[in-house]
């Protein structure tokens, strides 16, 4: 089988509000748009942000929120973490780490989402980015 993820869907409570911090934070195009969902090609899957009562009536499960996790969004150097954090900021993000060096090396910081999701803003200088943004593991 192949590791791959196709689709990863995150619960939002105000499409135009998710927007704001997609759109106006990373500057990422929707792909598809309609009054319950917004696509984002990313660079192999797709990020969709669903209404949150929408996806938990096609799960059928009500959600009384996740269990800790993070996103991540690597960028090409330590410059850039903080930039994008204010951007994101800006864009209706809240802050929960502010940039800094982890012992193991690189640069990062925290950020949520309107609707509560954490991303990691980072960079890692052994990991490397292509020009289609495909991140490469490396030690």
């Amino acid at each position: 089988m192949q590791q791959q993820v196709s689709v990863v869907t995150l619960g939002v409570q105000n499409l135009d509000r998710s927007k704001r911090f997609y759109v106006g934070g990373f500057g990422w195009t929707p792909v598809f748009e309609n009054g319950e969902i917004v696509f984002y090609q990313m660079n192999g899957f797709v990020l969709g942000t669903w209404l949150r009562e929408r996806l938990e009536a096609d799960l059928q499960r009500p959600s009384s929120g996740p269990g800790p996790f993070s996103l991540a969004h690597n960028v090409e150097g330590a410059d850039a973490v903080e930039r994008l954090i204010a951007k994101l900021a800006a864009s209706g993000g809240t802050v929960l780490r502010p940039a800094d060096a982890p012992a193991h090396g690189g640069f990062r910081g925290h950020v949520a989402d309107p609707d509560g999701h954490a991303w990691e803003i980072a960079w890692n200088p052994a990991w490397t980015i292509d020009a289609q943004g495909h991140v490469t593991f490396g030690v």
